[in-house]
């Protein structure tokens, strides 16, 4: 199926607006993003806008409970095959990239909902590797997902790939108590099983945490909350010195087993959910203040406010 025409063909992209639909394709859509630094290529594998998570801050529209459809493969191909030629060889850049962030910073699996209820995922990231490949891009390959479907043998295939092919998987963790995270995104977990599949995640590709911060009805969060979340990283280190110990002998797996880091991020988007008005975004020295807090724990930060 041949892409549809870019359906802004002038308008330049921004950090402000991330719509799929800014290159008139299904699956695949070049967004300018502050926290990749550049033009990131991403791959939405919900375009159904369905998701098993509900985040109050979402800002993808009309955001139902689901799972991923059924992903047309060569169509997928087709996409970002034309997109990648138009960055690469065309006047994409030219016409709709402000000139600072002109370059290919990555290749995303993110979109409108959780890119690994797909269950073609593990295929969708050998064919954007493939691609990658083929336009010579030095691009890094990203996962942004909430985590929750990491127990699947399919996801640790996809996620393997993904480390095989030096990328990087963006883990979300909001909140470090049951309540929590059932306030901020909408679902019951028990935090034992995030630290479990964090670490699974670890081990087969290079891992950053994702944490969005904001205040919520005017308050920020509160410090019982904020001790919680770095209980569950400090549990995390515990257990990938655990078992460092007992796999000296053994071939490590495509990740080190240990997190890369943890990114701290505000809202630059509105939020398309209900609760939109009453969150608000915090200052930067809120970000800052956490930050050395998590650097104490002996683990690199990345702040975008």
């Amino acid at each position: 199926m041949k892409p549809s025409p870019d359906t802004a063909p002038n308008q330049l992209l921004g950090t402000g607006d991330h719509s799929r639909d800014s290159a008139g394709m299904t699956y695949v859509y070049p967004v300018v993003s502050r926290r990749a630094g550049g033009v990131s290529v991403g791959i939405n594998l919900n375009p159904n806008n369905a998701c098993n998570w509900r985040c109050i801050y979402c800002q993808v529209p009309d955001l139902k409970r689901g799972n991923a459809p059924p992903i047309d493969l060569a169509q997928l191909e087709t996409e970002l095959r034309s997109l990648l030629d138009d960055l690469v060889h065309g006047d994409f850049m030219a016409r709709r990239v402000p000139f600072e962030t002109r370059r290919i910073e990555d290749i995303a699996f993110s979109g409108n909902g959780e890119p690994t209820s797909a269950r073609e995922f593990s295929a969708a990231v050998e064919l954007a590797r493939r691609l990658r490949d083929e336009f010579s891009l030095d691009a890094k390959l990203r996962l942004i997902t909430n985590g929750s479907l990491i127990d699947r043998p399919a996801v640790q295939e996809g996620i393997a790939h993904l480390g095989a092919a030096a990328g990087e998987v963006w883990f979300k963790l909001d909140a470090g108590t049951r309540q929590g995270i059932a306030r901020i995104n909408g679902v019951d977990l028990d935090p034992a099983g995030i630290v479990r599949r964090l670490r699974k995640c670890a081990e087969l590709c290079s891992t950053w945490v994702q944490t969005c911060c904001f205040s919520l009805d005017g308050r920020t969060p509160g410090d019982e909350e904020i001790a919680a979340w770095l209980d569950l990283l400090k549990q995390v280190q515990a257990t990938e010195e655990a078992a460092s110990k007992t796999t000296k002998t053994t071939k490590a797996p495509s990740g080190t087993g240990k997190l890369a880091g943890v990114h701290l991020y505000g809202l630059a988007r509105p939020s398309m959910q209900s609760e939109a008005s009453r969150l608000e975004r915090l200052p930067a020295d809120w970000l800052e203040t956490l930050a050395l807090q998590v650097r104490q724990l002996g683990l690199r930060v990345r702040i975008s406010p």
